[in-house]
């Protein structure tokens, strides 16, 4: 994806590493100035720039000098403010002299993210890396990458419906999002669906919707999904799961291009783009008698295959720095390091599950490593890796206790066992946070993260 250049004043040193690490993923660059002065040379001597971030409040000046110059010399050039919080008299007049948006200190991350991608479209330079829901990005320079964002850019200009295939864990659902915000309906909704996550019963009202009192239960008409992707997307997940049943009415609603309602009188026009995926191959399904073969060629038009994480050993280590940023902001800690012998380990695991299982990985180890690194024995490889496996401590190989008879959520039995200890090492420490971490053997910083994770900040 296109990336670009942002100049960004403030004479607060801690911010400007808060933006540029804020920003970075979605494919900015930010050059600093922590001065007008500075800001000014830089224009002169650095630019062109894309776009323009300036605080208030400078030591040799005001943030409101830097806009009107903008204004003047760099007309094209989007640039928003940074005010104090209920500031509201130096926004407006920011507002006034030519900056299009403001953002007030301390700014939410989330707030600040849709910004810059509004100073991107304003500047003609497509949303990058991270740039809301709607617009993730692939990470990766490996020539099955590259080959994959050439045919998303060729997708994106088509309206034929995609199939896109690949192993669990490969990023289908990020694709077919790229693929959307890639083209012409980017600004209408992007609707993904789990297909085997739907009961059977409730698949067409789920899908075309219903009438107030078609059956027991409908208290009230409800749209479908496909009105909901009305002017947009629908994006069918693991399309091989949907019963043949259920085939048949969604290969008649993609062709006639209009549903009906259960309990409606007549159908409904809707203007949707149809992507689907599946880990499986749909070409032996349909020669195994499981999926209907007209649904498989009205869905098949294009098909665009994923390559596996073995597939692409050179991106391993930029995925790696990726997720461990992600990490690190949404935990409000430093992140660590990786260290040699983790590069070396990683770089030799064939990653059966791909960037999922990658992340997985990366998320344990940044929540159990001690210290400032990653070390090969925190990523807790399986057998599989090609390093030799580094022997775990007692405490580490000491099982956890069997969930109670009838318990299903295995993943939520797990979590409460957690929220219990952390609860008692709070306790027994007085809500000491520094001793509780010492007391349950991790890092205060694996502290930090799960309890935010874990809701009980």
């Amino acid at each position: 994806m296109e990336s670009c250049r942002a100049l960004i004043l403030d004479d607060e040193p801690d911010l400007r590493d808060l933006i540029a690490l804020t920003l970075e993923p979605m494919g900015v660059q930010c050059v600093p100035a922590a001065t007008l002065s500075a800001a000014r040379t830089a224009l002169a001597s650095q630019g062109p720039f894309h776009f323009c971030l300036t605080d208030m409040r400078l030591p040799d000046g005001n943030g409101l000098d830097l806009v009107a110059l903008i204004q003047r010399q760099y007309p094209e050039m989007p640039v928003a403010v940074i005010t104090a919080h209920g500031n509201v008299e130096s926004a407006v007049e920011a507002l006034k002299l030519g900056a299009f948006d403001f953002v007030s200190k301390p700014f939410d991350i989330a707030t600040l993210r849709a910004m810059v991608d509004q100073a991107r479209r304003l500047a003609g330079v497509p949303a990058g890396r991270d740039g809301g829901p709607n617009r993730p990005d692939l990470i990766g320079a490996s020539p099955a990458m590259e080959r994959v964002r050439s045919m998303i850019r060729k997708l994106a200009r088509s309206q034929a419906p995609v199939f896109i295939g690949g192993e669990s864990g490969t990023g289908k659902e990020v694709v077919a999002r790229l693929i959307h915000a890639s083209g012409s309906r980017a600004e209408r909704p992007f609707v993904p669906v789990n297909c085997g996550a739907i009961p059977a019963e409730l698949m067409e009202s789920e899908f075309f919707g219903h009438r107030k009192g078609a059956f027991t239960g409908a208290v009230a008409d409800k749209p479908g999904l496909f009105q909901a992707a009305h002017g947009g997307t629908l994006f069918l997940d693991e399309v091989a799961e949907l019963p043949q049943a259920m085939q048949v009415k969604l290969l008649r609603a993609i062709q006639e291009r209009a549903i009906r309602p259960i309990g409606g009188a007549h159908e409904l026009p809707v203007d949707v783009r149809v992507l689907s995926a599946s880990h499986r191959d749909l070409a032996a399904e349909v020669q195994a008698g499981r999926f209907r073969q007209d649904f498989y060629y009205r869905l098949n038009v294009i098909e665009l295959r994923l390559p596996a994480l073995r597939e692409r050993g050179g991106d391993i280590l930029p995925l790696a720095d990726y997720l461990l940023d992600r990490l690190a902001r949404e935990a409000g800690v430093a992140r660590p390091l990786l260290a040699a012998d983790a590069l070396e380990a990683l770089a030799a695991y064939d990653f059966p599950g791909n960037v999922r299982e990658l992340e997985n990985i990366l998320e344990r180890a940044f929540t159990l490593c001690e210290g400032e690194a990653i070390r090969a024995a925190d990523l807790h490889l399986p057998a599989r890796t090609h390093e030799p496996q580094a022997s775990s401590s007692p405490a580490e190989s000491q099982s956890l206790p069997l969930p109670p008879s009838g318990v299903s959520d295995l993943e939520g039995y797990l979590e409460s066992l957690e929220k219990e200890a952390i609860e008692k090492a709070l306790e027994a420490c007085r809500w000491n946070k520094t001793a509780a971490a010492e007391k349950l053997g991790i890092s205060f910083r694996a502290l930090r993260y799960r309890l935010k994770k874990l809701g009980m900040e």
